[in-house]
């Protein structure tokens, strides 16, 4: 049993040109239930030792309280993802960059991280005595529904006001947008800017067709892979043959299907991918380093099973998911196994997984669950808060269409629309992304 903290607790420690002040924060698991079961959420404040800050948000310093440094909460990608873990100022590479302006709040969403996490062998945060696998599928699914941006906004928020800071700035970066702008639909006073990478969702019910979109997506991205890499597709049909018959095996001899083959398409939807594609289908296919490499480039696995199992709960807004990704596969994918898939749930990852097997019935319980609205359109339109997103004009996950939509409900969002990143462009990009979007939202610019 993991103990949660009666009481919030901190430390503080230094590594070269840093100052890292750890925190954690008892919660509730329901925020409608603030007297009932808590769990611990944990964060970070990164700040660059001996340095001296250059254009500041205003809004935040004049507001006289909290920190004399403004303050940037980094909204992790996901979901089931914890926060990067500083290894120097540019480390992530946007961190420096953003330590010209800010403290940094790296935030371990619940579930992740040093924040009370979700395994199979950790406790249940409704009944801490017994591990989720323990406990029954409608437990799990019961708890599990506590695990959506809705909950994760709520969290910063008690963190926010336990930390004295009036205001602060988001980043989001894909999942961790949806939560931006959940943030911005229910506390946007608590806002000073929102900066968005490849994280405006649909606003709305229309769930499928951002599941088509991304399936044509993907389709298109498979075809220009085997055009640049033609004998790749050979490689990768005969793996699908084994996959078929029971035959491909990871190191430790769990077997690999062709849905779950076919998610080594997510690769494509970042910088340098088809080239990690291509060097994994070069090797010979019965070696271990394939084996070992497969298995370390196959999406949604055990480490982090909140990203598997509420993945399609992130874009429902008001709506019962249905497993709308097998829903919308089109039936040409289904044909050909070559077209390979992003970020397309198959509840045969469950079944064929046994990291992931305990939480197979909790899965079909959540995919039939009808989800409450994570945005209010009245609100969005309401949030006066500056804010820049970058939109990538064949994000492989999340669509340009729906994206700008959404953009178009903010009253100060700037877009920037561009081809010259994919979906991982803040990391791909290292400080330039950051200082566009900075520069955008605020018409500053770095001394």
């Amino acid at each position: 049993m993991i103990p949660v903290p009666s009481t919030p607790t901190s430390t503080t420690w230094t590594q070269p040109g840093l100052q890292i002040t750890e925190h954690t924060l008892p919660v509730p698991l329901d925020h409608a239930d603030p007297s009932g079961p808590r769990i611990e959420l944990f964060a970070r404040i990164i700040t660059r030792r001996a340095s001296t800050s250059t254009t500041a948000d205003t809004a935040d310093r004049d507001a006289g309280s909290g920190p004399a440094t403004p303050s940037l909460v980094y909204l992790q990608g996901g979901p089931g993802s914890e926060a990067p873990r500083p290894l120097g100022t540019s480390n992530p590479p946007w961190l420096e960059r953003a330590l010209d302006d800010f403290q940094v709040v790296m935030l371990d969403q619940r579930g992740t991280g040093r924040s009370t996490p979700v395994g199979p062998d950790t406790p249940l945060p409704s009944d801490p005595a017994r591990t989720w696998r323990q406990a029954t599928p409608a437990e799990q699914a019961r708890d599990l529904t506590f695990f959506r941006a809705d909950a994760i906004v709520a969290d910063a928020e008690l963190l926010r006001e336990h930390l004295g800071i009036e205001r602060w700035a988001l980043l989001g970066q894909s999942f961790g947008g949806f939560t931006a702008l959940r943030y911005l639909s229910v506390a946007a006073e608590s806002l000073s800017l929102a900066l968005f990478t490849g994280g405006l969702p649909v606003v709305g019910p229309d769930i499928e067709h951002v599941y088509t979109t991304t399936w044509e997506g993907m389709i298109t991205r498979s075809e220009q892979f085997w055009q640049r890499f033609p004998g790749d597709r050979n490689r990768f049909r005969r793996l699908a043959e084994r996959a078929a018959a029971g035959e491909l095996l990871l190191p430790g001899g769990e077997r690999v299907g062709v849905e779950r083959l076919r998610r080594l398409g997510h690769l494509l939807g970042a910088s340098e991918g088809a080239e990690r594609l291509h060097y994994l289908l070069d090797l010979p296919a019965d070696s271990p380093a394939f084996q070992h490499d497969l298995a370390a480039a196959l999406p949604f696995g055990g480490r982090n099973p909140l990203y598997t199992v509420i993945h399609e709960s992130c874009w429902a807004d008001g709506v019962t998911t249905d497993w709308v990704a097998e829903r919308t596969m089109p039936e040409g994918v289904r044909a050909d196994a070559t077209l390979l898939a992003g970020e397309h749930i198959d509840r045969s990852f469950l079944a064929e997984d046994p990291q992931l097997a305990p939480w197979a019935e909790a899965a079909e319980i959540l995919a039939a669950h009808p989800w409450p609205r994570l945005y209010d359109d009245d609100a969005l339109r309401a949030a006066e808060v500056p804010a820049a997103a970058a939109v990538y004009f064949e994000d492989a996950y999340v669509p340009r269409g729906p994206s700008l939509a959404t953009a178009a409900l903010l009253p100060q969002m700037r877009t920037w629309v561009t081809s010259e990143y994919e979906h991982n462009g803040l990391r791909a990009g290292g400080s330039a992304v950051f200082e566009h979007l900075l520069e955008l939202a605020t018409g500053q610019r770095a001394a």
